[in-house]
């Protein structure tokens, strides 16, 4: 859905607190945290805002936030027993609403030291959002930004999850169309200007099958390998893509 500058405007402000959020998750990362003390620090940050988050009670979800550590890709709950471990990763989900718009990103911090395949895996996922975000201009094709991701993916030898996407957004968190971090075979709709999307490479050491949790929202790789992920909230401009949840000025 092509955006009005004042709905841009919007989203640019949730964009900015999705952000905030996960620079302040981000810095209190370390050994010893649990993931729930985590999410309260999202929700200082909401709170402190006067924003909404768009997670908490979507679909029955009980956070702010998403913490999914390890092995865990995506949709991880937050609890006051998982506690963060030398060596971990954690990818941290977080969204916000300002005036009826929304934003979402996502991160993957280390927790201290970590092994040089598992810091490696950090470093390709984020490299291959930033490919994704390369090839969001007025003109290409959607299905492009896939086509990019996997590349950097296979070519560092890592696994590409395809049972969930990146997405349109804007009223609602998750809007049409789908945004595959893969080429499907079809360049997909040209990208038009105003248009605002979700893009989330999730990548894992192993392969691309997935498992969900027996307590229906954690999804795990089948193989026990761990994942990685990345996303941010992007607008197609004149002038190329705009990232809404840059953190600290960057993607």
């Amino acid at each position: 859905m092509i955006r009005t500058v004042v709905e841009l405007a919007s989203m640019r402000k949730a964009g900015k607190v999705t952000a905030e959020m996960l620079a302040a998750c981000r810095d209190a990362v370390r050994p010893g945290i649990t993931t729930a003390d985590l999410d309260q620090v999202a929700r200082e940050v909401l709170a402190k805002r006067a924003a909404r988050s768009n997670f908490l009670g979507y679909h029955g979800f009980p956070a702010v936030i998403c913490t999914s550590r390890n092995n865990v890709i995506v949709h991880g709950i937050p609890s006051p027993t998982e506690v963060l471990r030398e060596g971990d990763i954690i990818s941290i989900d977080a969204g916000a609403i300002v005036e009826g718009y929304h934003g979402d990103a996502a991160i993957t911090v280390a927790v201290g030291e970590v092994s040089k395949p598992v810091q490696r895996l950090v470093e390709v996922t984020r490299a291959s959002l930033v490919a994704g975000i390369e090839q969001m201009f007025a003109g290409r094709h959607l299905h492009e930004i896939g086509r990019a991701v996997e590349e950097v993916a296979l070519g560092a030898h890592l696994g590409v999850i395809r049972d969930y996407v990146g997405h349109g957004i804007g009223t609602q968190m998750h809007e049409p169309p789908n945004v595959p971090n893969y080429w499907p075979g079809r360049p997909g709709p040209k990208l038009r200007v105003h248009e605002v999307y979700a893009v989330e490479p999730m990548l894992t050491l192993g392969g691309e099958e997935t498992v969900v949790l027996p307590d229906g929202w954690g999804v795990v790789t089948a193989d026990g390998t761990w994942a990685a992920h990345f996303e941010h909230t992007i607008a197609v401009t004149e002038d190329g893509p705009e990232v809404f949840t840059e953190l600290d000025g960057t993607p």
